[in-house]
């Protein structure tokens, strides 16, 4: 059965605690979404284990996200009760049709073995959550070259990451969505690799990490200004795999 996969941005009622959105969001909602017609679900939540300075620099305005939800659906129909759950539940939403590749999946390198965590169950590790709009110097397709091409086996080679998931924007489907081009979620192995500059940089003294970050910075700038990068660390959770 071919599905679709829909991709969720939350942002929290005004004052709500991250306990709380995890709450809701692991709780009675989850499964209202599945029974609404979700035949796979997954999370990223901005939850209190979660709670730690994203490694990338934070030069833009307005509040970040809370959770990221990943949805798929056997018809596009299905997403406006969908919709109306999570508005109903007091988050803002901005949602996106995407087209999935997964560059790496747990126990796919040396530094994750394969899942064996059940549904449910907190993903091990932490995860980053980046929001990416296209230059308009680039063309979409040389857009997409630079970025599966370049900065993915790139940063591959150099940092620890655990899965890497790229998740390209074919169209914005709700009003006033942010027009971002590119949503990726990378899950590292504990908070102390992404805290770490020498663990997040693959380094093992300063010259390494001066040329590890160096080439890093280049594979980023080759497809994205800085200035718009949006990060926000989370927790994931996988709610419905099968």
């Amino acid at each position: 059965m071919e599905l679709f996969k829909l991709v969720y941005l939350l942002w929290p009622p005004r004052g709500q605690e991250r306990a709380k959105t995890r709450d809701i969001l692991l709780g009675d909602l989850s499964s209202r979404l599945i029974g609404s017609g979700a035949e796979r679900l997954a999370m990223d939540i901005a939850d209190p284990e979660s709670d730690m300075r994203s490694p990338a620099p934070k030069l833009y305005g307005g509040p970040p996200i809370c959770a990221l939800l990943n949805i798929w659906v056997e018809e596009m129909s299905r997403r406006k009760n969908i919709e109306d759950i999570l508005r109903y539940s007091g988050f803002r939403i901005a949602g996106y049709l995407v087209e999935e590749s997964i560059f790496t999946e747990y126990g796919g390198n040396r530094h994750a073995k394969p899942r064996d965590w059940p549904d449910r169950r907190r993903s091990p590790g932490i995860t980053a959550v980046t929001l990416m709009q296209r230059p308009r110097r680039l063309s979409p397709d040389e857009w997409v070259a630079r970025w599966h091409g370049i900065m993915s086996p790139v940063s591959e080679e150099i940092q620890p990451r655990t899965r890497y998931v790229r998740n390209l924007v074919i169209e914005a489907i709700t009003p006033d969505a942010p027009p971002f081009a590119g949503i990726v979620e990378e899950a590292w192995p504990s908070k102390k690799h992404v805290s770490n500059p020498f663990l997040f940089y693959g380094a093992k003294n300063i010259w390494q990490l001066a040329r590890n970050m160096f080439r890093i910075l280049r594979a980023v700038k080759s497809f994205l200004d800085l200035h718009s990068i949006r990060t926000t660390m989370m927790s994931e959770y996988f709610i419905r795999t099968k």
